[in-house]
């Protein structure tokens, strides 16, 4: 094994740089803290993703002013969303505001760099291609630092009062710190999807997200940067069943079904990918914090892709990550106390919309049922939005940088 050629000291260590670890990794570079990142794929490569920002993540991207940036890389303003109920269609108009102009879902080779590089301009230090390999830890089994490698192979050693998960749900870091699951669903919608490209004819334009819901199906059109996502979501035993052999036949069929009123519309585009199939996975919550460690984004929770919700979870979390990282570096003493706090707020937010999703992954409702349980959903992101928006306007949240003698005490 080759020698380790490089030690270095940092406020805060972020172990994955995509849209929660890049999030997390700009807010307390703009409070002044020294952050590290270490992102395992290339700089401004693809990841699955429904794309669909809700408001709370649209509002989020407004006051960080990285909202403009969207838009000007081509992602479409979007203003309405219309559920598809069986035969019945529902138009829900978005009505812009300063902080909510539109509705936007940006390809994640749009939305992860432009946080990645708002990030580096704030002073983090981001490394592409580079994987952490273990956590090193203090006298006490409280984590201090990590390991890792680079894409040269080069190996280094790097040291933080904090270590954060921000790696997905196969998170290593949470593997490493044995972060126990809390909460875990009991149902797991199967999906399958495709991009493609622009409309041919103003007949097939899509205003706005589309979601479409008919007995053990659902469907959904989400226009991006290029075109559209279109999927197809249903349970897991119908996928396996129907499904799995034959998945652009099954695709197609099972979006005729569910969704007859976008079918054709997304069948006059040319398919620009392949079709991407995920099989389904419980919803969970993990423990997020522990001695010198946190999660944040898919490594600390997950909810149904049917929610469509998971790019605004992240964007969310870090934020009330960041909040109380940056209570805990002012005052060392209040590291534990800043995280468990941290955790309470993500649970508060995060079980109405986990619980109100897993009902509609069981795909056991009649129609008049999903659309009370579409109601929930609605609730439950509202309620998100209006905490977090009062978190963040609390006066001691806007504090600006830390004085030099708490930088100094935070890295002792």
């Amino acid at each position: 094994m080759s020698a380790v050629h490089s030690s270095s000291h940092h406020d805060v260590i972020i172990v994955g740089g995509r849209v929660a670890g890049a999030s997390t990794a700009l807010l307390l570079a703009r409070r002044g803290w020294r952050v590290l990142v270490l992102e395992r794929s290339p700089y401004g490569s693809d990841t699955r993703s429904t794309h669909a920002l809700m408001k709370t993540g649209v509002h989020q991207l407004q006051r960080w002013g990285l909202l403009d940036d969207v838009l000007a890389a081509g992602t479409p303003s979007l203003h309405q969303t219309t559920f598809h109920y069986g035969d019945e269609s529902v138009v829900v108009p978005l009505q812009p505001t300063t902080e909510i102009p539109a509705l936007v879902a940006p390809r994640r080779t749009v939305l992860d760099r432009i946080l990645a590089d708002a990030a580096i301009a704030a002073g983090a230090e981001v490394h592409f291609s580079t994987r952490a390999t273990a956590l090193l830890r203090g006298s006490g089994g409280e984590v201090i630092g990590l390991t890792g490698t680079h894409a040269d192979g080069t190996q280094f050693e790097a040291r933080a009062p904090l270590v954060v998960g921000a790696d997905g749900a196969r998170s290593v870091v949470a593997r490493w710190v044995h972060a126990p699951f809390q909460v875990r669903t009991s149902h797991a919608s199967a999906v399958v999807h495709a991009y493609f490209g622009p409309d041919v004819s103003t007949d097939h334009n899509f205003a706005g997200y589309e979601w479409c819901y008919r007995p053990r199906g659902s469907a959904g059109v989400i226009p991006t940067n290029g075109g559209i996502l279109a999927w197809v979501g249903m349970p897991r035993d119908r996928f396996e069943n129907e499904i799995r052999r034959n998945v652009a036949t099954g695709f197609w069929h099972v979006l005729r079904a569910v969704g007859p009123e976008v079918h054709d519309r997304v069948a006059a585009r040319e398919r620009t990918s392949r079709l991407f199939t995920f099989p389904g996975q419980p919803g969970y919550l993990r423990r997020c914090a522990g001695p010198g460690w946190a999660l944040v984004g898919d490594a600390s929770h997950f909810t149904d892709p049917l929610s469509a919700h998971g790019i605004t979870d992240a964007l969310r979390d870090a934020e009330l990550l960041a909040i109380a990282v940056d209570e805990g570096l002012r005052d060392h003493a209040a590291m534990s106390s800043a995280l468990e706090r941290y955790e309470r707020h993500r649970d508060e937010l995060s079980l109405p919309l986990l619980r109100a999703v897993d009902e509609l992954a069981s795909y056991r409702w009649t129609m008049d049922e999903v659309r009370h349980q579409l109601r929930d959903v609605s609730r439950a992101m509202q309620d998100e939005l209006r905490a977090l928006r009062q978190l963040v306007e609390r006066p001691e949240h806007g504090a600006g940088p830390p004085q030099p003698e708490a930088r100094e005490g935070a890295r002792a």
